[in-house]
């Protein structure tokens, strides 16, 4: 993209609680934001390095509940409780990276999925911690000095932060020696082992990484919602995350945050004119011809036809 078109991209994000000021809108793209540093955060692992985790999810819920639980039970400022959020999403990571990252294939599907079971299930059976079922209510909104966030145009501006520092994170790994050494793994891990890869510190890293990106996205979640329960461990948000890897363009930089914005949007659109069994159906439709007709994702698609119409 050009700098212009750049330009003008960076100034609607920046005025679009200004020309946009209904609060469903507004909520449908603060979704989409906590949706983009989710789908930056699976793509580092699913299009730089090739490996595929269905269990994100659980990253996702780890930083979301630990946000909830030290600021409803400790008190602590919505500042401090989401850097540790970030922190124990990514020591998860770390876990689960020296467990699982020796698996290849569906093994190490495998294991990601089983993760996100188990915790889970602690979620919803440590009733003196995590209340249960019934989940966590009352999580309070950031507050900044005097200035409370919970107003949806101060709450997007704080997601907008977070979707440009998780992208500047993301462009900074990926241009850099650590970024070569993921693509090396992805396209042929012997032959990166060979010439001096450490395969497992790099994979680890990735995911480590990945997981504080999820974790960002669920502590800012839980603080927009202001309610936890075990449902932000559900199958299908590691589903979402995946789509819009894949439809936008996995191994890119803009793709996710394209899927992001489409996949957050399209279903709330299709609700406004159609009844549910029609949405699925429509939603169903969409996605089969996006992979036969873009197998390579959304963003790809562009470059490459920008390629073909220049002189």
């Amino acid at each position: 993209m050009s700098g212009a078109g750049r330009a003008v991209l960076a100034g609607l994000a920046l005025t679009l609680p200004f020309w946009l000021p209904n609060p469903y809108f507004l909520h449908v793209a603060i979704m989409a934001g906590i949706f983009g540093v989710l789908a930056l955060s699976l793509n580092l692992l699913l299009g730089y390095t090739g490996q595929l985790s269905l269990g994100h999810a659980a990253f996702f819920g780890i930083g979301a509940y630990a946000s909830a639980l030290l600021t409803l039970r400790l008190e602590w400022s919505f500042w401090l409780a989401l850097p540790a959020a970030v922190a124990l999403a990514a020591l998860a990571g770390w876990l689960i990276g020296r467990l699982a990252l020796k698996l290849r294939g569906a093994y190490f599907v495998l294991v990601t999925i089983s993760f996100a079971g188990v915790v889970a299930l602690v979620s919803v059976n440590w009733m003196e911690l995590t209340n249960g079922p019934l989940g966590l209510p009352g999580v309070p909104a950031p507050t900044l000095g005097p200035w409370s966030l919970r107003g949806k145009p101060a709450y997007y501006y704080l997601v907008l932060a977070a979707v440009l520092l998780a992208s500047l994170v993301c462009r900074r790994l990926v241009h850099s020696r650590i970024g070569r050494a993921f693509v090396a793994l992805r396209e042929n891990e012997p032959l990166a082992e060979s010439v001096g890869v450490d395969v497992t510190h790099y994979l680890v890293l990735a995911a480590v990484v990945s997981a504080a990106m999820a974790g960002l996205a669920g502590s800012l979640y839980a603080h927009y919602t202001r309610f936890v329960s075990p449902e932000v461990f559900l199958f299908s948000y590691t589903v979402t995350m995946v789509i819009m890897v894949v439809a936008g363009g996995k191994g890119t930089l803009a793709g996710p945050l394209v899927g992001a914005l489409i996949f957050t949007v399209l279903p709330e659109a299709l609700r406004a004119v159609v009844s549910w069994q029609w949405q699925m159906l429509a939603y169903g439709v969409l996605l089969i011809l996006l992979v036969v007709f873009l197998p390579r994702g959304i963003v790809p698609a562009i470059a490459a036809w920008r390629v073909r119409q220049a002189p």
